[in-house]
């Protein structure tokens, strides 16, 4: 997953806005068929990084018990980084899939 994290976050998103880290970190491991795994430390620490640069935004939401939660949603340049992370995975894998298949 090195490299790909904030890919698979900011895809998630685009998908389901407003969801808690443990959600996030759920829909990459469910979608993925239990092949990738964001890490708690991890995926923290990139929700931050991505929330300064701009790209999410959180939003606190009350939760059982008088608790709160933090909701991460795209914000439009997310959504413009989507797309240029989306393009740069493609770029690379299908460089390496040519690679892989040379005799």
């Amino acid at each position: 997953m090195q490299g790909s994290l904030d890919l698979l976050i900011l895809k998630v998103l685009s998908r389901q806005p407003k969801l808690h880290g443990y959600a996030i970190m759920t829909a990459i491991k469910q979608t993925s068929g239990d092949v990738l795994n964001a890490e708690v430390g991890s995926l923290y620490p990139a929700l931050h990084r991505m929330e300064e640069t701009g790209w999410i935004r959180a939003e606190w939401a009350p939760k059982e018990a008088g608790r709160r939660t933090r909701l991460y949603q795209l914000t439009a340049a997310g959504k413009k980084q989507l797309a240029a992370e989306v393009a740069r995975w493609y770029t690379v894998s299908s460089a390496i899939n040519r690679v892989l298949q040379e005799a």
